[in-house]
């Protein structure tokens, strides 16, 4: 159980981080220093693939003793491993207002100082951490999110794409290491085949929701779209991320099925 503990923590920081990267942006645009804002969260998103590349191996190792210890529980586990997934995202969610702003003081003090090491030890000085804590510290606004309901000519498509390569992603490698646990004889394939499942759903964010975001954001720096409509699309990205995390739910299953009959195959 220590093990399955560790899985889901590194899974909530992993999917917090990845939500994370809209507040990210957003502060890129308020301070109109967007290559910046991405080069700091770039640093985050270092230490979600470090976590990532744990939190495979901690579940390989998992259903190797599970196969061996013959437990019944198993579905159950790698339901909860993605039900974290969904909790981080909403966490996320309502954190993002706060990030955002933490990003936006980062982004400004890491231009004056010029290194990474002194806008953290200027950040993290004992006697002013939590006061800046508790500053930056806001909940979403309903008033924010009410506007959701009168804007029209949004991009489903992009909507449905981002949510089906978050639901791949985030069932990609649980998926593939559940097949060997249904097919123990070639749970090695099984295990390897996710990186062509994450390749899949990588392609879909490169081609369609990347370009899209990254046109979005070109457009409110030429004033082409007001701030309130930037972050109405990115409030609906976020919700078809949150939507993309509970159909992994409804993937695992026939995922992890389909993924042992080819590894079978193979």
């Amino acid at each position: 159980m220590k093990i399955v503990i560790i899985i889901l923590v590194l899974n909530l920081v992993i999917n917090l981080i990845a939500t994370f990267s809209f507040a990210a942006r957003i502060a890129g645009i308020r301070t109109g220093k967007i290559a910046l804002a991405f080069s700091l969260f770039n640093i985050l998103n270092v230490i979600s693939r470090t976590a990532n590349g744990f939190q495979a191996l901690l579940l390989a190792n998992y259903v190797e003793k599970t196969i061996d210890a013959d437990l019944d529980n198993t579905t159950l586990i790698f339901r909860m491993i993605l039900l974290s997934f969904t909790i981080a995202t909403v966490i996320g969610i309502v954190l993002t207002p706060s990030v955002q702003r933490i990003f936006h003081r980062a982004i400004l003090e890491f231009y004056q100082v010029k290194t990474f090491g002194k806008m953290m030890g200027s950040f993290l000085r004992k006697e002013q951490f939590w006061q800046k804590v508790k500053s930056y510290s806001v909940l979403p606004q309903w008033t924010n999110w009410r506007m959701l309901q009168g804007q029209e000519n949004y991009p489903w498509k992009i909507f449905i794409l981002n949510m089906l390569a978050t639901a791949i992603l985030s069932v990609g490698v649980i998926a593939s290491v559940y097949a060997g646990y249904l097919n123990p004889t070639y749970r090695s394939t099984a295990s390897n085949l996710s990186a062509l499942i994450n390749g899949f759903s990588t392609i879909i964010l490169f081609i369609f929701i990347d370009p899209y975001l990254s046109i979005l954001t070109d457009q409110f720096m030429s004033k082409e779209i007001s701030e309130s409509r930037f972050r109405f699309n990115i409030s609906f990205m976020m919700i078809s991320r949150l939507l993309g995390t509970v159909l992994a739910q409804a993937l695992l299953i026939p995922a992890a099925q389909v993924i042992a009959f080819v590894s079978n195959q193979m």
